[in-house]
């Protein structure tokens, strides 16, 4: 009775420490590359450069950038009582758009992401 509940024990601590490890694997999809703020949707990862006059969304999968061509995106920003939709179409390694823009600390943006091939994807980012 002994060995079999060593065994458990054993094989329970082995599965439990794989998990954490396979989830350690997608720690750095996280992370801003292009100063901005990322959101992982399904594996995929966008992140929301924002400034005065351009609004830019990386998309990459596990660390490797996504071919964007094709690709097209609406942006809903929202800051304050201010509301402003965008239009956002692929410009070389990002979906891109200018203009003038309400971005600030707490401004909320939502995106519906359109990748070639796939289905129509929502992401939603909080600036800081």
């Amino acid at each position: 009775m002994t060995m079999n509940i060593a065994r458990f024990l054993a094989i329970s601590s082995l599965a439990l420490s794989g998990a954490a490890f396979a989830a350690g694997d997608h720690a750095d999809e996280a992370k801003p590359r292009h100063g901005g703020v990322v959101t992982v949707v399904k594996d995929v990862s966008y992140e929301l450069v924002a400034a005065k006059d351009v609004l830019a969304i990386h998309v990459s999968d596990h660390g490797k950038p996504v071919d964007l061509s094709g690709a097209t995106a609406k942006l809903t920003l929202l800051s304050g009582t201010a509301k402003q939709e965008v239009e956002m179409k692929a410009n070389g390694p990002a979906l891109e758009a200018r203009g003038s823009f309400e971005t600030g600390p707490g401004t909320k943006a939502v995106a519906q992401v359109a990748l070639k091939g796939k289905p129509v994807q929502s992401v939603r980012f909080t600036l800081k």
